[in-house]
Formats: structure tokens, sequence, C-alpha cells
């Protein structure tokens, strides 16, 4: 890019030509450069405002009326031209960037010879205007911020102020985004020192306009008394600025709304790579970085495909959003995809597909900072990991391998070579000495996948060390992401490679599947190296007391390989697990025991989450579905591990309690008999544990209030529920309501407990008074005694999924004893907050309704999955009431923007709904509300 240093005259005019102090474009745009910017219809049109121009001011608001509508034509032409192209990133970046130099460029040339002319500028009044950061590199989306550089030789003069003045009011009037500094050499090397962010910033230096000289001094000194012998110090600073900013979003490369820019994996990491380069190697573009002998070509052209990619996608959200923007939020992922030209196929929306590529790259760019970083070892401009720095005696290495700067490497890489085995054996040698892989072998293994075939895959020594690298050595977790990273285990294990970065479009799952099977196994082994015993008892015990850790490892390995296709992920799952565990070398009892968990891996936590564990029916089919004993042992830490392995914060006490009782109950059954778990055996348990509880009543009061309640209510409450409602309805007059608010710990809930006269419609009334105060029920059951008071218990969260402060109780109480009398209609109240927020409105979650006549020996199970929104429970129950349905039990099951309402039902004369016309009716009217409801709760 030509710019030049100061206007130059036109001939026979006493003025310089703004044409000649424009820019030439910087080699290939997106479109015509005349489309971006006309130069010589610009400088006429501003030749002819100033003209007419009266006074300054209205020479600058003319200028900027003529600019203003040249960037709108520029930017016009440039987003057409991507509509067409959205993939050419870099030359849309070029253009966006010219596009802003010519705006730059006009708008110095107009404050230094109309606005204050000053004809013969003494040395000290020299100025000179340079691009920094990202726009100095020539790169700009849509909506970047405008870096500039004022600079000036020795001190800021009362002209240099004044010119600095009236460029930044006309960049502000053309609502550009302009980051400025004012600053002379000396400043710019004082402040260097003190701060590396603006040490990085003038790096990227790139000069526009004004006085050359100044600027080529600026980069001299800069080099010599800046960068010069300081390049260790820059190295720690940045990258402990990397670790930093990656803490921030997340620490993990598989968020699943990462951050173009800053995430992990992301622009700002490729940024980095190069500022370094530039500070050690002085390469001037990134293809120089294969000179300097830092990567190979092949390296490099991943390099320049994942930024092309980052940049495409960060343009296309820029557009999009019409604002910068460098969060992929989930509404925003789908409009990237569209414009990104990605369509569904293979059973997956296009959208799964645009992420897929996303994570592709974002771990490639993890790979290449790794070779990048081990290259400055080697050259003694980075220190080793502080990690290895402590533990240099480890274990020692294998005569076939050699260490290189505390990394293991080859000697000889045609000897590795020899034996197609080597390229496991090396992953074993890595985990069992706690060396991390030298960045030269992992390119030597990436470059030869081609010789995992089917030979050495079904190569009973290939078998034994995969099932050791997952058994063997305590941290399986390492090797696989390693493994997994570079090809290896998608070559192992070809089926494993279709769910490669594959993302999973709802907010239920943090992890592409791919990292988040890798997670389910990384709790496995914390569970086997006691990391967890306090908070994972049962799963502890299990693995203590001896399992077949073979099926339980490969059933994790292959849970989701079924994933991406047409298929319940399940049943395919279960197909490819009868081919694939074979070939890992499982005996043939195994091979049935990984294909049944595969099969069934989601039937513990279904049953759990989704039906009323107090029903005996629903212990005795999960018993009659598990069959033995050493099943359900593995099905529960299976379920545990993969439930954990879903993201932050999604396994809790609640799941943990109902997941725990499940086990328990279903192990008596399959101990003792299924005829062992009945009705009347809780019952009595439940009668005999309330009179320990009650010391302090009369014989008189307890047989009162054990004669008060239907076998129902003994049978589906906890025992601590029993009390609590003992104590509310002793004495209860008519018109009282009655509510205990506590938090139950063992749950991760607050438990809201309501006693008071019963009428119909008061499940729903309830429903809709936690709905008002920004309630979650996760679980609920009602219960009417014999003299006619209703029991109530909710299971309430608040929106972050814990229980409520104890601070906010005393508004919930009031709220809920509102709604309950009448003073607050919540079918009303509800409308103006019953909204599904904007990042989630893309999610299309259709709706399904089932009515289970057998699950239940007394109950008929209403289960409604569909999309979550506030209202959602309150309008469901209103439905019910309305048809004379009563409800004593609710399960509430939330997977993101999905939710899965199971209702226990009964109808007005206590039976179960038999009449199909009756089922249909009232399917009708719920999918009526569920319609009506998300009409209402439109996007924000």
């Amino acid at each position: 890019m030509t710019l030049h240093q100061e206007p130059s005259v036109a001939p026979g005019s006493e003025t310089p030509a703004l044409a000649s102090f424009l820019p030439t474009p910087p080699g290939t745009l997106i479109c015509a450069e005349e489309a971006i910017f006309n130069v010589a219809e610009v400088a006429a049109a501003l030749e002819a405002c100033w003209q007419e121009a009266s006074d300054a001011a209205a020479l600058r608001k003319a200028t900027v009326k003529v600019l203003d509508a040249a960037q709108a034509r520029g930017r016009t032409a440039i987003a057409s031209a991507m509509t067409e192209a959205p993939r050419n990133a870099r030359p849309a970046l070029r253009a966006y960037a010219w596009l802003t130099d010519c705006l730059v460029t006009s708008v110095l040339f107009t404050a230094m010879t109309r606005l204050h002319p000053n004809p013969n500028p003494s040395e000290g009044e020299r100025i000179a205007v340079l691009a920094v950061g990202g726009y100095g590199r020539g790169e700009m989306s849509p909506y970047s911020d405008v870096d500039l550089l004022f600079l000036a030789p020795h001190k800021i003069t009362g002209w240099i102020e004044s010119v600095v003045e009236s460029m930044l009011y006309m960049f502000w009037d053309l609502h550009l985004k302009v980051g400025h500094s004012t600053r002379t050499i000396r400043d710019c090397i004082r402040l260097g020192r003190e701060d590396f962010t603006i040490r990085t910033a003038m790096l990227e230096l790139r000069f526009l306009a004004g006085n050359r000289k100044l600027a080529t001094q600026l980069h001299q000194q800069l080099r010599d008394e800046l960068f010069r012998n300081t390049a260790r110090e820059f190295i720690e600073a940045k990258l402990e600025e990397r670790a930093s900013r990656h803490r921030k979003q997340g620490g993990q490369r598989y968020v699943v709304e990462p951050n173009i820019k800053e995430g992990k994996g992301g622009l700002r990491d490729l940024h980095t790579l190069f500022w370094i380069a530039k500070y050690v190697h002085g390469v001037r573009n990134a293809a120089d970085l294969v000179k300097a002998g830092v990567f190979t070509p092949e390296e490099y052209r991943q390099f320049e495909e994942a930024e092309t990619f980052l940049h495409a996608a960060r343009n296309a959200l820029h557009l999009i959003a019409g604002r910068p923007m460098d969060q992929l939020t989930f509404d925003m992922q789908v409009e990237v995809a569209d414009r990104l030209g990605y369509i569904d196929h293979s059973g997956r929306p296009a959208v799964e597909h645009f992420m897929q590529d996303y994570f592709r790259h974002a771990t490639r760019v993890g790979e290449l900072t790794r070779i990048f970083l081990t290259s400055l070892e080697a050259q003694h401009v980075k220190q080793e990991p502080a990690l290895q720095r402590l533990f240099k005696r480890r274990r020692k290495i294998g005569d076939q391998y050699e260490l290189v700067h505390n990394r293991l490497n080859v000697p000889n890489r045609q000897a590795f070579l020899s034996d197609k085995l080597n390229l496991l054996r090396i992953f074993e040698e890595a985990l069992r000495t706690g060396y991390l892989l030298h960045p030269d072998v992992m390119r030597l293994i990436s470059a030869n996948l081609g010789m995992i075939d089917n030979d050495m895959r079904t190569d009973p020594e290939a078998q034994r060390i995969f099932i050791d690298l997952l058994l063997k050595h305590g941290n399986p977790e390492r090797s696989l992401r390693r493994m997994n990273e570079l090809g290896v285990l998608g070559a192992f294990v070809p089926e494993f490679q279709h769910i490669v970065a594959m993302m999973q479009f709802n907010m239920y799952h943090s992890y592409t599947v791919d990292e988040h099977t890798i997670q389910v196994i990384s709790n496995l082994a914390e569970i086997e190296r006691g990391e967890l015993e306090d908070a994972l008892p049962v799963s502890t015990r299990i693995l203590k007391s001896g399992i077949n850790r073979r099926v339980l490892y490969i059933a994790m390995l292959l849970h989701d390989i079924g994933k991406g296709r047409n298929e319940d992920h399940s049943v395919i799952g279960a197909q490819i697990a009868r081919k694939v565990a074979p070939r890992l070398g499982l005996k043939p009892a195994e091979c049935e025991t990984v294909e049944w968990l595969v099969r069934y891996h989601l039937l513990m936590s279904d049953i759990a989450q989704k039906r009323d564990i107090a029903d005996p029916r629903t212990v005795r089919d999960f018993a009659k579905a598990v069959k033995t004993r050493e099943r359900l042992d593995l099905l529960t830490v299976l379920t545990v591990c993969d439930i954990r392995g879903v993201g932050p914060g999604v396994w809790n006490n609640w799941k943990a309690t109902l997941i725990r009782n499940l086990h328990t109950q279903t192990a008596y059954a399959l101990e003792h008999g299924l005829e062992e778990i009945n009705r009347d055996a809780r019952e009595g348990e439940a009668k005999k544990e309330l009179r320990a509880r009650l010391t302090d009543w009369s014989a008189t009061d307890k047989r009162t209030e054990l004669q008060r309640h239907y076998s129902t209510y003994w049978q589906g409450l906890p025992f601590a529920a029993h009390e609590i409602f003992a104590r509310l309805l002793r004495d209860i007059q008519p018109d009282e309501i009655r509510i205990d608010l506590h938090q139950d710990e063992d749950r991760d809930a607050t438990r809201a407990c309501f006693a008071l006269a019963d009428h119909h419609g008061i499940f729903s009334r309830l429903a809709g008074a936690l709905a008002l105060v920004g309630a979650n029920v996760v679980d609920a059951r009602t219960y009417t005694s014999k003299d006619g008071y209703a029991t109530a218990v909710f299971w309430i969260q608040d929106k972050d999924g814990n229980p409520f402060e104890t601070t906010r109780l005393p508004r919930l109480r009031q709220m809920i004893d509102k709604t309950l009398r009448g003073e607050v209609l919540a079918k009303d109240a509800l409308k103006s907050r019953d909204k599904i927020k904007k990042r989630e409105s893309k999610f299309d979650v259709p709706t399904s309704i089932s009515f289970d006549n057998e699950g239940s020996e007394i109950f008929t199970i209403i289960e409604v999955d569909t999309r979550d929104r506030p209202g959602l429970l309150y309008d469901l129950t209103r439905v019910l009431a309305e048809n004379n349905i009563s409800i004593v039990t609710a399960q509430i099951a939330t997977y993101g923007a999905q939710v899965v309402d199971v209702f226990y039902v009964k109808d007005m004369f206590g039976m179960k709904l038999h009449a199909e016309s009756k089922r249909k009716s009232l399917e009708k009217k719920l999918r009526e509300a569920i319609v009506t409801g998300a009409k209402r709760a439109h996007s924000e």
C-alpha cells in the first residue's frame, strides 16, 4: 500500500491535491476499488463543497457529509461482494482496511490543508499518522476499531493538538470507533517499556500519511531501544496474557458459544504467534514463519486456512449483528452458518457442520501454538513450562526414545516407522513417563496416519497397547486427547472420526461429542484414583468392589459414537459397538455387555429424572430391564460419568440423590426379589419414621396425623416432608395458608411446602405463583388429606440452577401468598415475563406428548417434551385443571432449551385416563397451550 508522505501541490494550484494524498489499493480487494472508494469522485466532491463552505464549522460538516456518503457506498459494495463470496475473507479484510485508509487520510488532508493550514511548519510541527493493531496489519472486519497513533517528534504543539482534535470530531461524526493516542517518539519508547499491551500495538505500526521520515525514525528506535534483547520477557508476558484470556473465556477450546477473537484457538491466539515471531525473528508476514524454520509449508497452509476461516466467520458475525461482535452465540451460529453457505445434510443441521469446522480449526490452532512455542524453547528464548522444571526427575525412557528440551522424541525416524505399532507405543511411553510429546514426533505421527490400517487394528499387540492406555496408567484423558488431536484415535477406531469436533446444537451440552467422551472417561479415572469419594460414594464403592474395567472404559469410549445420524444414536451406537468391541480384543460376553450399555446408556438417567422412583412400579420395571446387579453397577457408573461430562454445573446433588436412590432400590429388588418393592412396605416404614420424629407430640395427636392421609401420601414423600406437613397441618384453620421454605441441601434446591384447604386447580396456581418469582420447578408432589387439606411440596431452583438465597425467601413467600389469595392473577402477570431470550431463539425443539397407563399401578403418566420457557409449567397444569385432571406428581427434567414435564395424574373419579378419545382431546389442548404460549414468548 503506497501512501504519500506530504500533500503534493497540483499544477497551477496553491493548495495540495487530495488525489495525490490518498492511498493506492493494497493488492487484491473483494471488489473493484472504484466501488469501494472512488478517489477522483470523492476528491472532486470535497473540492466543490470546500469552495462553498463559509467557515470552519461548515467546512467540517460538508467534509463529513461527502465522506459519510462515500463510506456508505463503500461498505455496501464490500458487503454485497461478501454475499457472493462469504468465505473469501482476506480480500474483504483488505477492502475494509483500504476504505478506512481513504477516510483517515481524507480527514487528515482536510485538517492539515483546510482547517489548520501551516505552509511553513517548524521542525517540531511535523506529524505522522500511523495505523495500530489489527488496522496496522491491514486486517479490518466490518466493525473493527480504528486504532491510530498521532506521532510528534519532540513535543505536542498547539498546531498538532488542533489537527488531532479536528480529525477526531470528524471521525466521531462519521461514526467511526476510533482508539487514538498522541505521543512523541520518546513517549512511545517509555510507555512501551512499562506496558506490554502498548509494546504489542507498536509491533504493528503502519504508516498512513504525514511525515514518513518521522515514522521511519520511530520504527528504528523501537527496534534498537525497546525490542532488542527483550524477547524472553515479551514472550513470557504474552503467554501469561494468553493464559489469562483463556481462563476468562472458560478455559476450554470447546465451549459451545466461543469467542472467535479471544477464545482458545481463536484469532488472538494466531495473532500472539505472529507477534512473538515478529519480535523474535523480525518476520513481516505469516509466510515468513516458514523461512524462519518455525513451520513447515503444510503447517503454514493450516495456519492460513484457520485464520481465513475465523476471519470469514467474524466478518459474517459483524454484518449480521450490525455492530462489533465476536461471540458466536447460539442464535448467531445459525445465521453465520447460513451466510457462509453451509447446508443441512447427513441428518445434521447446517449449524452443526459449521461449528464442527470451527472446532477443527480451533484444535489445529492449538497444535500450531505448541509447535511454535517448542521451537522457541529450542532457541532458548522461552523457558520450559514451570511444571516440567519442577519435576525434572522422571521415569527412565526406553532406548528407542530421546528427550529434546524435556519432551519425548525419536532419534531415528526410519527405525520408528519400521514398526507401525510404534505409532501407539509412543503414547503409552509418554503416559508412563509423564513426558509431553515433542512437536517433531507429533508431526511425524500426523504425516504417517496411513500406516494405521486394518491389519494393525486387529493386531493383538495393538489392542493390548490401546486397552492399557485406558486402564493401566491412571490418566487416560491425556493420551486420548493428544491421540484425538493428532488423528490417531480416529485412525485406530475409524468410527470415532465421525464425532470428532462434532457440536451438538443445544444449550445442554457444553462440549463437542469427542471432547464430551474424553471428559466422561476422565471422570471415571478420577473416581478410580479416589478423588471423588466424598462426592460420589456409590460409584466409588462400586469400583472398589471390583468390576469389569475393560467393559466400562470401552462402553464409555463408544457410548455416543452413534451421534450425528438420522436414527436414535443409542441404537446406532450399539450396532457400531457390536463391530468395534471385538476389534479392540474384548471377549464375546464383554462385547455383549458393552453393546447393552451403549444401547441403554440413557435409561437410568431418564428413569431417575423423568419418572417417580417412589412408585414401586418404576423400580420394578427398571430392575427387569437391567436384569443383573453387574449391569446395574456398570450402568450406574456410566450414567454418573456421562452426566458429569455434559458440562460444568450439570451434575448436582439433586441428580446425585435421584441416581443414588434408584440404584439403592433397584439393588434391593434384584437381591431380595421384585415383590419386596411394594406400597405397603413403604407406608409402614414412613409411619414408623414419623412416630420417631414427633417426640414432642402426644400419642393422640400422632394417631390423628397418621390416620389423616391416604396411602399414596406415605409412599410418595421423603420422611422429612412428612414431619414438616405434620407440623403445618396441626390445628390449621380452613382459611389458613401455611408455607414452609427451607433449603434442601441433599437436592441442591429450595423445598417449598404448602398446607391449605384443597380446591380445584391448586397445583396450577402454585406453579403460576412460583413462575412469577422466577422459580424453576424441578420436582413437585401434591396430595389431599382425608379431611380436605392439600399438602403440596415443590423443589425449586433459581435461574442459575441453585437454591434460592435466604434473603429472597420473604419475597417468594409474599408473592405465593398473594397469588393463592387471588390478589395476583398468574395468567395475566406472566405475559410480560414469559419471554425467550434472543440467544436461545434459534433452537428448534419439536413437541412430543405421550400417555402411559402401564408405567404406574394407579396413575396415568403424561410426558410432555417441548421447548422450555418460564410460564410453560403453569400453562400445562392449567389445561389439566380445566379438564378435571388431578396432578399427584410432577417431574421436570431440563436439558438446556428442552424440557420434559412428566405428570402422574388421575381423572375426577380417581381413575386412569383409559378412554382414547379423552387422551386425544387432552393432547390437542396441551399442544394448543404450548403453541399459544410460544407465540407469546417471542424473542426479546
